[in-house]
């Protein structure tokens, strides 16, 4: 099996350290290393590391860089650099029953609920003004869920899916230094949802797709989603694979626990489950240059690479993909922080799949941007790694 190819998680410190004489100890390279920047060893942990930087509150003008040292960007610099965030929502009043099925699987204040709708509804004012006060660039547009996986005719779905596409590529058009799109696909007939996947990008201008999670119960490795995929892989954009409020079945495990269903572990549960899907059932052999973006740091599926990788020689040969789980999120998935503003979850997806592949999101309205952004700036990064992060990745991976 081959080996995964080497990366790099983050830049190196601008200064660079010491390199230790052959006879010196791991523990005396720290204690020098750690001299020679002014930290402090305990317990053979440099004190002022990342690890102990991970939970910085947002906010925090000092944060300490991924290497190390620390980082003294002012105010002023941090107020200047670019945001672009990746999972931002949009609705149409009356396309799909959306605000019926929010209503009904998300058990959250009726306050909170209205004041998403009035949001989500909104393309200019609201969401301009919410941008221009925290420093957001641009917002990358998608159709919020449910989506049109609920619709059951096909043709009706086709329909609706022009009509989503052609209303956000007219908003990105009316302000195209602030907002991008993610097209939607009429997945129920996967071969209108090549033409109009082939009409939303070249045509329109979109920039990939958003899709949530399942059609009715179907997934994204059954064969008659090849061509969508090679379309995909043909035009060089990526689908964003997005959690469904509306789930495929029923998990017993969730009964009496509603806080279990839906953002919180279930979404996360299933949308992994769903890009693993994707990997063992080869997809990304036969389009290796295809590509999945998750949300909510990848899903956790980073966290979990390891143990992936581990119990994988006990798949059966036949059922093997041509590389370890590992390669294939290293190499075919793109992770985004929407929904999680934690800096040691940040710190460990970056160390698991590389600072080039993560990029940052909000998940607009239905998180603050002003958290999010708080997070981002305090986020214990050097300069160069913060702003791939912030912008670089997704102006490349997007074609912004």
């Amino acid at each position: 099996m081959p080996d995964d190819r080497p990366f790099q998680a983050v830049t190196p410190p601008a200064e660079p350290h010491p390199k230790p004489p052959a006879e010196a100890t791991r523990r005396r390279f720290i204690a020098a290393t750690a001299a020679a920047s002014g930290a402090a060893v305990v317990g053979g942990l440099v004190a002022g590391s990342p690890a102990q930087a991970a939970e910085a509150a947002p906010g925090n003008p000092v944060s300490t860089t991924a290497g190390g040292s620390k980082d003294h960007r002012s105010t002023k610099k941090e107020k200047k650099m670019r945001i672009v965030a990746v999972e931002e929502a949009f609705s149409i009043p009356g396309a799909i029953r959306q605000e019926a099925a929010i209503r009904q699987r998300m058990d959250v204040p009726e306050a909170i609920k209205q004041e998403w709708f009035r949001r989500l509804d909104d393309l200019t004012e609201l969401r301009l003004a919410d941008m221009d006060a925290n420093g957001v660039d641009v917002q990358v547009l998608s159709y919020s869920t449910p989506g049109l996986e609920v619709i059951e005719d096909p043709a009706e779905a086709v329909a609706v899916a022009r009509r989503v596409n052609d209303y956000l590529a007219k908003a990105v058009a009316g302000h195209p230094k602030r907002f991008a799109g993610f097209a939607v696909l009429p997945l129920q007939d996967p071969k209108a949802a090549v033409v109009e996947l082939r009409r939303a990008v070249e045509e329109l201008g979109l920039k990939g797709v958003l899709y949530n999670d399942h059609v009715r119960g179907h997934y994204l490795d059954e064969p008659q989603f090849r061509p969508v995929w090679a379309e995909l892989e043909r035009l060089g954009v990526t689908l964003y694979l997005h959690p469904a409020v509306i789930p495929a079945d029923n998990w017993h495990v969730f009964d009496g626990y509603p806080v279990l269903v839906g953002p919180s572990w279930g979404w996360t549960a299933t949308t992994g489950a769903h890009a693993l899907r994707v990997i063992y059932g080869g997809v990304f052999d036969e389009f290796p240059r295809a590509s999945v973006m998750l949300g909510h740091m990848g899903e956790l599926l980073p966290f979990q690479m390891a143990r992936l990788d581990s119990r994988y020689p006990q798949v059966p040969v036949a059922q093997r993909v041509q590389h370890l789980p590992s390669y294939y999120l290293r190499n075919n998935v793109y992770v985004t922080t929407s929904g999680v503003m934690s800096h040691a979850a940040l710190l460990g997806a970056v160390h698991a799949v590389g600072v080039d592949r993560v990029l940052f999101s909000i998940d607009y309205p239905f998180e603050s941007s002003a958290e999010a952004v708080g997070f981002l700036r305090s986020a214990p990064y050097a300069p160069a790694d913060l702003a791939r992060i912030a912008h670089g990745n997704a102006e490349r991976v997007l074609r912004l």
